[in-house]
């Protein structure tokens, strides 16, 4: 019989979102590069300050160093396309759970 336990889905954008928002250390409501480095690391990416950057140069409209409001957007649309996916990422206590029906 074939295992399922490996299969894994990619994260929906709300769900990044929400995770990505946890890396936020100060409370202030942005982003930093640093921030981004550290959630991309925990989120199993490879080259995760490169992608750090990448993701800052993309979204970063205004230039100042932090994601903010309509830029997280612009933020989380870009780095879904590398794939994140589900498995292990939250905790039991965790309120980043998948909207029933998606």
């Amino acid at each position: 019989m074939q295992s399922f336990k490996n299969l894994e889905k990619p994260l929906s954008e709300e769900k990044l979102k929400c995770l990505l928002k946890k890396y936020d250390k100060s409370g202030d409501g942005k982003l930093n590069k640093q921030e981004l480095k550290v959630a991309f690391k925990d989120l199993g990416l490879w080259f995760c300050g490169l992608r750090a950057y990448q993701a800052m140069h993309h979204a970063d409209k205004n230039n100042d160093g932090l994601i903010v409001n309509d830029e997280m957007d612009v933020l989380v649309e870009f780095a879904t396309k590398w794939g994140i996916k589900s498995i292990d990422l939250t905790s039991p206590n965790s309120s980043c759970e998948e909207p029933v029906g998606k």
